[in-house]
């Protein structure tokens, strides 16, 4: 089981033993589905206004989606703060101020912490920010040697130099490649991130995480509606978006939440679950993410729960092989989104996500964003590899394989600043 979830965190499929699942990577075998229509409501009637999207068809997809998929938060936060624990006027060769807040949320006299490592450009005094998890600790996207090591419970991984779950200076700078922090201060904008295992640790056991917080007297894990992992990483990114709304070197109003794979879905569903993100972007989310869930390509509802059994609420299992039952699909949480934009992004050689499948998410929640009179992806053809497509609905696919590169990194300034013109 171990080397089940190192191989998965690092999602090289190819490596991974599934032979207890059926897995499909032929279009032929893709088995014919309607696409839930995201403007006609649950009743049949015909959603044409923005108004009645916000007030009669988005709350009854947005109550699917966390009561039957990713599950609803139970309850309020005592109290939250915040503490300043490292900063410099002098990272990155120069170029950047660095932070490192420490945020600490309360609940039934129990707390946990987490680390926020922010790098921000000198040049400004508030500045737009891209927010993301990291899977390995915050100093393993850098050399920098001030980076605080977090204590948090890791995945064991041979490639990390992580060993007995415990995180060390072995694993700095090893998720550099993944993070283009250079070129992101360079394009003006700041980048902040978490381990996310300081928020939840990514394994089954549900006591050892936010959620313990939460509990009644007795109870060990989520009610059947309440939060999976992902949930709990989705309140996580709104919790630093709490702290960035009292820093005055950032400007809260241009904050775009992004993840990678399984963080590229919390990212989505933060997205939909807070409407303060000026841009969201999904890196290669797949299965439960952007990729449509009823073409069963690549991983699946059944596989995924099978795999990860604590991501998901427990009434998402009723889908497991079950995906014709599912009233909705996955390009109605891009749609929960608007009209916040979005940035679904894909790679050639990553099948297991299902590239066809989250280009298509894109195309059938963009009817939803015409309705606030902004432009997502007008035709179902695929666009060509390195042809990305920037409007309020973003789309590329690039050469690769299931990873994070600088040309993502690139598509994604230059998105957030000619489209999004956050450093307007």
């Amino acid at each position: 089981m171990k080397t089940l979830i190192h191989f998965s965190i690092l999602y090289f499929v190819c490596s991974m033993s599934f032979a207890q699942f059926d897995i499909n990577y032929e279009e032929s075998k893709v088995p014919e589905f309607t696409v839930p229509d995201p403007l006609t409501n649950f009743a049949g009637e015909k959603i044409t206004t923005s108004d009645d999207w916000i007030n009669k068809r988005r709350p009854e997809l947005f109550e699917f989606f966390e009561n039957k998929v990713y599950g609803k938060v139970p309850g309020d936060l005592d109290s939250i703060s915040f503490k300043l624990l490292e900063e410099s006027e002098n990272a990155l060769n120069g170029k950047a101020r660095r932070k490192q807040i420490e945020v600490t949320l309360v609940k039934n006299e129990k707390s946990i912490s987490f680390t926020i490592l922010i790098y921000l450009p000198k040049k400004s005094t508030s500045s737009p920010i891209f927010l993301g998890y990291n899977f390995f600790g915050n100093h393993s996207i850098t050399t920098d040697a001030n980076v605080i090591i977090s204590e948090a419970w890791a995945m064991n991984s041979e490639a990390m130099n992580i060993d007995e779950h415990r995180l060390t200076e072995a694993s700095r700078g090893l998720r550099s490649h993944r993070w283009a922090i250079e070129k992101i201060i360079d394009g003006g904008f700041g980048l902040a991130t978490i381990y996310y295992g300081e928020i939840d640790p990514d394994k089954n056991d549900l006591m050892d995480g936010l959620h313990e917080l939460f509990y009644e007297q007795g109870q060990e894990k989520p009610k059947n509606n309440e939060w999976g992992s992902l949930s709990v990483w989705a309140f996580g990114y709104s919790r630093a978006l709490d702290y960035f709304e009292k820093d005055k070197n950032i400007d809260t109003n241009k904050v775009v939440v992004f993840g990678h794979s399984r963080l590229g879905k919390a990212a989505l569903w933060a997205g939909a679950t807070d409407q303060r993100f000026a841009g969201v972007i999904s890196n290669d989310s797949g299965c439960g993410g952007a990729a449509l869930s009823k073409r069963r390509f690549g991983e699946t509802i059944n596989v995924i729960n099978t795999s990860f059994p604590h991501w998901f609420c427990l009434n998402f299992k009723r889908y497991n092989n079950n995906e014709e039952e599912l009233p909705v699909d996955q390009h109605q949480l891009l749609a929960l989104i608007a009209p916040t934009p979005i940035y679904v992004a894909s790679a050639i050689d990553d099948q297991w996500a299902d590239p066809k499948g989250e280009f298509l998410s894109a195309y059938h929640a963009s009817p939803v964003y015409e309705l606030f009179d902004m432009e997502g992806i007008a035709a179902n053809q695929m666009p060509e590899v390195h042809n990305p497509i920037h409007q309020s609905i973003a789309y590329h696919i690039r050469e690769g394989k299931h990873d994070v590169t600088d040309y993502d990194w690139e598509q994604y300034i230059k998105w957030a600043n000619e489209f999004l013109k956050l450093n307007q």
